[in-house]
């Protein structure tokens, strides 16, 4: 029978059974198991377990130093001082499972084949969703991953964010509602969120509320109120360039609530109020992309919620806030990106051929071929536009949806199979 162990002994073997743990985390890609077109892209992956890696090796390394130190000079430290400094090294662990729990639950639900390949089609919108017009600048690419869950909106990790631990994410994690899977409203939830990624590579939030704060008067009117919710705006704003009214619809299909909800007005929250927020989307859009639907589709809105039925406070608000929502539209439109570097907002976002009559004209011709040599977020926003005007119906957008985002999947996969394979690119266009 051996004697009772030391503090030192102890805290030695707990540090022991920390690193046992630790080399027994593998890398996604040892298990994982999922359809090829489910997969990540390579980009995407890559910056995921090189995070993973280097996190984890340095804290291996820590284990080992800690051993040392206990064997050593840390012998005849107070236990106090022992036991510290495990602790430190436990916490560290702990915040490296929640870096990999992050990233495990968007793996791990590629392991589910519609699911996954749901979501690897979403991943290359995204992407697309990110970038800028032809001819406009550059701006920096960043790896996006798309994953499901509960609740009525999504929400994004930015790249660049701090991870737990403080390491920086590197890639960006978009959070897709279960219940927007898979039809009407996917494409708004994703774009938004999408908006956050370029509004902060762009670094639009700052200069857009300087511009607004030097229009407003008081704490009190409505230049300050679109100050504060700026960062919500400009997501919308990004989403609605991308899908015409497509965005709307989707926006509406989320903040749908209970009326309390809807006239709910707070400056804490950087989302505007459900009511305002959907008449801000429409204006925005009859900015962009002038056409009666605009007016059509707040009228509806306001059918549905009417302003009369609104506490007299909100009432008030709405009155001061109502009048300013074209200036807003414009203002935004017309801004400058600094990065951009002459380029406004809307010469960077929006496009010709997202215009109603371009989209309505693309869904004619989609019915006699196949779009699937259309960018696929300019396939969404002609989706919402026939959905709109009630060209698609529910049912049948889901299955297109559906095909869609399978279609980008298989072909995103092949396209990478075949530049490694190195393939003639003859055989690429017979896909």
């Amino acid at each position: 029978m051996t004697g009772q162990p030391t503090a030192g002994d102890f805290l030695a073997d707990e540090a022991r059974a920390l690193l046992t743990r630790v080399e027994r985390l593998k890398p996604f890609i040892l298990q994982e198991t999922m359809l090829p077109a489910a997969a990540l892209l390579p980009r995407t992956l890559v910056a995921i377990e090189d995070l993973l890696l280097c996190e984890r090796a340095k804290l291996h390394g820590l284990g080992q130093s800690y051993l040392r130190w206990l064997a050593g000079p840390g012998r005849s430290a107070p236990v106090t001082e022992q036991q510290r400094k495990f602790t430190v090294i436990r916490l560290r662990l702990n915040e490296h499972l929640a870096q990999l729990d992050l990233f495990a639950d968007a793996i791990t639900q590629r392991s589910e084949s519609e699911t996954g390949l749901w979501l690897s089609g979403l991943d290359v919108a995204a992407h697309d969703a990110l970038r800028l017009n032809d001819g406009v600048g550059e701006m920096e690419e960043v790896p996006v991953i798309c994953y499901l869950d509960r609740g009525p909106g999504a929400a994004i990790r930015r790249a660049r964010t701090r991870l737990p631990g403080g390491v920086a994410n590197p890639v960006a994690v978009i959070r897709v509602p279960r219940e927007r899977m898979v039809g009407h409203g996917i494409a708004s939830s994703l774009v938004h969120e999408v908006g956050h990624q370029g509004a902060a590579l762009l670094d639009l939030v700052p200069s857009l509320r300087a511009e607004l704060q030097r229009r407003s008067q008081s704490a009190e009117d409505a230049w300050h109120c679109w100050a504060a919710w700026i960062s919500e705006i400009i997501a919308d704003f990004w989403s609605v360039a991308k899908l015409g009214i497509g965005s709307t619809l989707g926006l509406i299909g989320v903040v749908s609530l209970p009326r309390p909800f809807v006239f709910r007005f707070t400056l804490d929250d950087p989302h505007p109020f459900p009511w305002i927020r959907v008449l801000v989307s429409a204006a925005i859009g009859d900015r962009l992309y002038p056409d009666p639907q605009w007016t059509q589709v707040a009228r509806l809105w306001q059918q549905m919620y009417p302003p009369s039925t609104a506490p007299d406070r909100v009432a008030e608000v709405i009155e001061m806030l109502e009048p300013t929502l074209a200036q807003l539209a414009d203002l935004i439109a017309t801004h400058v990106p600094a990065r951009l570097n002459g380029p406004t907002l809307q010469d960077a976002l929006a496009h010709e051929s997202r215009n109603p009559d371009a989209l309505r004209e693309l869904f004619t011709e989609s019915t006699r071929q196949s779009a699937a040599r259309v960018r696929p977020v300019h396939r969404f926003a002609m989706l919402g536009q026939a959905r709109w005007d009630r060209r698609l119906a529910a049912g049948q957008e889901s299955r297109v949806t559906d095909r869609m985002l399978t279609g980008l999947a298989a072909k995103s996969t092949m396209q990478m199979a075949m530049s490694t394979a190195r393939i003639p690119s003859a055989i690429s266009e017979r896909q």
